[in-house]
């Protein structure tokens, strides 16, 4: 019994859990594995899966980031009134990721070296920008002029959508800037103790300012692509985004204490958000209690993070 308590709690649960979840499902809902089922799945998780990429960091650096869904919805807006505007697809994905990297450059900023606290940062920067998008399209969706702005969501490749071929690249190059570079090995360290990293020689402050940063840029490319799908810049877009990231990241084995975090993991937990939704719509569930579903999972994903926290104590 221990041992197996051991093996669902270590980095490997997560995927036993997920297998054995994978494989019921599988058999006991229609059309679930179905091509077109599974490429809607991995489609669905897209804006999510991308953006958990630096959730990842956020979190294993000990600050976690509210603004991420006005921030694709902000960026979003702006690639669409870019590209309106100078009748190049380029120039607005240009000014959207410019607009994404200096909101995550501000948060890093106050964050960093003004020592406000990342939870109401964030909330603040969270309604300012959901604020400009708002004020920007006049509260109203803004059209796309160009049909080749749709490409970007539609297009394919080896009959994969283009959108999926991006977070997969993005799960590829964040997890080797984790797991391989000096980057993300002082990421963990500052999460692990930031004043012994401090006196390690690490400029603690500016690598939380680059970490969010770079969780800005993300979520620019986010939007654009959800733009794209949606065919328009809504500047009430991707509401309540923020938890499904986080819950994501947390339920795949990235504590909230900072100082531990895996891609696998995180891959899991963006498709265990993904299969839920999808069970529930394939099921003819009502949309409400997605709700709850998500809710449900992210006390979850608060728990296994407190037993596996215990558990690493333990074994300490």
């Amino acid at each position: 019994m221990t041992h197996l308590k051991r093996i669902l709690l270590g980095e490997q649960g997560l995927v036993v859990i997920f297998a054995v979840a994978f494989v019921i499902v599988s058999l006991t809902v229609p059309n679930f594995l179905s091509e077109r089922n599974m490429l809607g799945l991995l489609q669905s998780v897209v804006t999510i899966g991308i953006i958990a990429c630096t959730m990842m960091f956020c979190l294993a650096s000990r600050d976690f980031d509210l603004s991420v869904g006005s921030t694709v919805a902000f960026s979003g807006m702006v690639a669409v009134m870019a590209s309106n505007a100078t009748g190049s697809i380029l120039l607005g994905l240009l000014a959207a990721v410019l607009c994404g990297g200096f909101v995550g450059t501000v948060n890093g900023v106050v964050i960093a070296r003004f020592r406000i606290n990342a939870l109401i940062t964030t909330l603040a920067t969270m309604q300012i920008v959901r604020g400009f998008a708002l004020i920007a399209s006049d509260g109203r969706a803004v059209g796309i002029n160009d049909p080749s702005f749709y490409q970007l969501a539609l297009s394919r490749f080896l009959g994969i959508p283009t959108p999926i071929w991006v977070m997969g690249l993005f799960f590829i190059v964040f997890g080797f800037v984790l797991n391989r570079t000096v980057f993300g090995k002082n990421t963990l360290a500052i999460g692990g103790n930031p004043e012994a990293s401090r006196l390690a020689g690490v400029d603690v402050a500016r690598m939380r300012i680059w970490i969010f940063a770079l969780q800005g840029i993300v979520c620019a490319v986010a939007g654009v692509l959800l733009a794209s799908r949606i065919t328009s810049g809504q500047p009430n877009a991707a509401t309540g985004l923020e938890l499904s990231v986080i819950s994501a990241c947390v339920l795949g084995g990235v504590s909230l204490a900072g100082g531990r975090a895996a891609m696998t993991g995180v891959i899991v937990g963006v498709l265990i958000m993904g299969i839920a939704e999808n069970v529930m719509n394939l099921l003819n569930i009502q949309a409400f209690y997605q709700y709850v579903v998500r809710g449900l999972i992210l006390l979850l994903a608060v728990l296994l993070d407190n037993l596996r926290s215990a558990a690493g104590r333990q074994r300490v």
